[in-house]
């Protein structure tokens, strides 16, 4: 008898992106890479290109990272609904993103140690070969960053205006495979007319540093999420000044984390002389807006009435 007011009740769970053009996309350019790692990794060992056979290898890596940006994906898509989850599978794509940020990190350590073994050991390039090969990465690689350079995951037909830090994932591993093929042309061209041999593996050192920032940053984007941060603290006070502002209400506990790109929830303790009843107050967050503030989607109110010591003035 009480289904009507169950169901207006009930919250919606979903906060997971499903973005199936990313997921085209990203299968394109995962084939794309897969193509060209192995033409650079064949061509790095046959003409004794350091700076090309990290570029290599560095794709290859990328690879694997392509193949968890489609796992999150898929996992995303086949779960959105999954009741295990407190609140969907939302994560999910943020976890690939953080996931693919420490793949990118040890690609990047293990081109500082394979460089600094070329500096120690030189071997012979062969300079016209390796150039050729290394322009052609190049050029896959711009393709690839095209394919993959909407990374906020505009998916109209699903979600719209969520930043996708899976999809970005994939793309600043393209944009680490065209700045290691830049830098192995210039230090194969520069290598090849003015015998700086030494400036291959030094570029290598150069390449794996700035992706080392990279991964760096998308760590620090994607694990504040993965353990439930708060959103920044004048958000809260905005938050806490609407509530506040109507009647003589006090907030006494506030909690608010996000649960989805694009998606926050919160948990809010009121006092009050005359309260009223929960949903007067989450209306009164509804549709909240401050500073471009992502949505409060999923809002639980307590209500408290003000009596005696237990009432704050």
């Amino acid at each position: 008898m009480h289904a009507h007011t169950l169901d207006r009740l009930k919250h919606e769970h979903d906060f997971s992106v499903i973005n199936r053009k990313g997921e085209r996309r990203t299968k394109l350019v995962l084939i794309l890479t897969f193509l060209t790692m192995l033409l650079e990794i064949a061509a790095g060992i046959l003409f004794g290109s350091m700076a090309l056979l990290a570029d290599g290898w560095h794709m290859g890596t990328h690879v694997a990272a392509f193949m968890i940006t489609l796992v999150a994906y898929r996992y995303s898509r086949v779960h959105a609904h999954d009741q295990t989850f407190a609140f969907s599978s939302g994560k999910v794509g943020v976890l690939g993103g953080y996931t693919s940020s420490v793949v990118l990190g040890v690609v990047a350590l293990i081109m500082l140690i394979e460089s600094g073994q070329r500096i120690v050991h030189p071997q012979l390039i062969h300079f016209n070969e390796a150039i050729a090969v290394a322009g052609f990465g190049l050029l896959i690689n711009l393709i690839s960053a095209l394919l993959l350079k909407d990374h906020h995951g505009h998916d109209h037909n699903d979600h719209h205006d969520h930043h996708d830090h899976n999809l970005k994932a994939a793309y600043l591993h393209v944009l680490a495979d065209a700045l290691t093929s830049v830098l192995a042309i210039i230090a194969l061209v520069l290598g090849k007319y003015y015998g700086w041999n030494w400036l291959d593996p030094v570029m290598g050192i150069v390449g794996a540093l700035i992706i080392m920032q990279w991964s760096y940053s998308l760590m620090r984007e994607t694990s504040p999420v993965l353990l439930d941060e708060s959103i920044a603290l004048k958000y809260k006070l905005a938050i806490k000044e609407r509530i506040e502002s109507d009647a003589d209400n006090r907030i006494s506990d506030l909690h608010i984390w996000r649960v989805g790109p694009g998606h926050f929830a919160i948990i809010v303790s009121i006092v009050s002389h005359d309260p009223k009843a929960p949903e007067y107050y989450k209306e009164l967050l509804k549709g909240f807006r401050y500073g471009g503030i992502s949505k409060l989607s999923h809002i639980t109110v307590e209500v408290n009435r003000c009596a005696g010591d237990f009432c704050i003035k």
